[in-house]
């Protein structure tokens, strides 16, 4: 059973930084890939960072770059998503999720394709 939490949410000022964790169930590292996605009220769920474990690579929503990185430590079933220079719009509950690679052919973006989700952390940006 593949079990994600995440943590590291919380209120920020404009212009700050928080890095998210999503912890994974052990070897889920070894199987999945792992994004990052966002929700705010009122609109869809969209992905901002994906990446594939084994390999390292990595790809961001147009949102993101430049501002997000998207990092693991495969030791401690860790994916991490370090936010810098954040902006009100990035408020939103902040989501991890896990896609078995066996299944898809590279890391998807589509939040219908994952196949386990954490229960969200929730980011605040404001003044």
């Amino acid at each position: 059973q593949v079990q994600l939490v995440e943590s590291g949410g919380g209120l920020v000022q404009p212009g700050g930084s928080l890095r998210l964790s999503c912890a994974t169930s052990p070897s889920t590292l070894d199987f999945y890939a792992i994004g990052w996605f966002r929700q705010a009220p009122g609109k869809e769920r969209e992905g901002v960072s994906f990446i594939n474990p084994s390999d390292g690579n990595t790809n961001y929503a147009d949102s993101a770059k430049g501002r997000f990185t998207i990092s693991r430590d495969n030791a401690k079933n860790t994916v991490y998503l370090q936010m810098n220079s954040l902006k009100i719009e990035d408020t939103a509950v902040y989501y991890c999720a896990a896609v078995d690679k066996a299944r898809r052919v590279g890391v998807p973006s589509a939040p219908w394709e994952y196949d386990y989700w954490g229960q969200g952390t929730q980011v605040t940006v404001s003044s």
